[in-house]
């Protein structure tokens, strides 16, 4: 009788709408044991239930209620999930992200008074919390053995289009995502020598909670909406491949394309590149 394998664990944030409650629906299917995270604890709830309804025989997710801008809400959050995870977590999925508002401030020429400071929330979900997710993922990674194919484990995050392209409307956001690829192609690249994968797919505009319904009937009257199918499409070829540091984009046509990144200046840039990369892999290496 062949050997049975233990399933599949996975952490997702941002799981109780949009990519993070599709994505958890596709992994729930196939027979992963999950932890979701969300701010919204009570929707959260509701879909976890139904989940279980589903497939009646798989286990049910564990939720947690969690505020991705908060260090020590991530932090308390996954050290439960890995606990109630049997203390192994084969995925980690940051996904929990905001849309921009009126962040920086414009009160018209006649203002008067003090400064006002600008509104960081978009920055703290969607750049900082990754990156405190990813740091979890990776801490807890580096203390698992590795699996059947050589990993310890796998990250992937969502990034978006607005991380390749800039909208001169949504500059937080813009940067936020920009953040997010800059980390990916960089930390995702080095990784693999600690048997660690890092990628993030970067999704045109899908139906989720960022924008108003009004916005995406509006896209979708265009055919301009990209279906969550690739989007989920992107996140299986993370799953079940070996890349890292790669950026998946995918379009409104179900189109999936990997990004490259800018290409050096010249030889010189390129030299200097791998400098700074030789100079700084100490930072990488565990503390003694």
């Amino acid at each position: 009788m062949p050997p049975t394998h233990p399933p599949k664990t996975a952490y997702i944030t941002g799981a109780a709408s949009g990519i993070g409650l599709a994505l958890a629906t596709h992994l729930f299917a196939r027979g992963y044991v999950l932890a979701l995270a969300d701010l919204n604890h009570t929707s959260l709830q509701t879909h976890a239930s139904h989940l279980h309804t589903t497939s009646p025989t798989h286990t049910p997710p564990n939720i947690y209620a969690l505020d991705a801008s908060s260090w020590s809400s991530q932090s308390s959050v996954f050290t439960q999930a890995v606990a109630n995870l049997g203390g192994r977590v084969d995925y980690v999925f940051a996904i929990a992200g905001v849309g921009e508002k009126r962040s920086l401030p414009n009160f018209g020429a006649e203002a008067t008074g003090e400064f006002v400071k600008p509104d960081g929330v978009c920055l703290d979900v969607d750049l900082y919390g990754v990156v405190w997710t990813v740091s979890l993922g990776v801490q807890q990674m580096r203390r698992q053995a590795k699996d059947g194919e050589g990993w310890r484990g796998k990250i992937a995050v969502t990034a978006s289009v607005c991380g390749f392209y800039c909208v001169p409307t949504l500059p937080l956001y813009t940067a936020a995502k920009h953040g997010v690829i800059g980390l990916t192609r960089s930390y995702g690249t080095y990784l693999p020598e600690e048997f660690i994968t890092l990628n993030a797919v970067c999704p045109n505009v899908v139906r989720t909670n960022i924008s108003s319904s009004d916005f995406y009937e509006k896209m979708e009257a265009a055919g301009l909406l990209t279906p969550m199918s690739s989007v989920i499409e992107a996140f299986e070829r993370f799953i079940d491949g070996g890349m890292s540091g790669q950026c998946l984009e995918a379009g409104p046509k179900g189109n999936l394309v990997v990004r490259a990144p800018a290409e050096y200046l010249d030889r010189e840039t390129e030299e200097i590149m791998g400098m700074l990369y030789e100079r700084a892999h100490a930072l990488h290496e565990p503390v003694t």
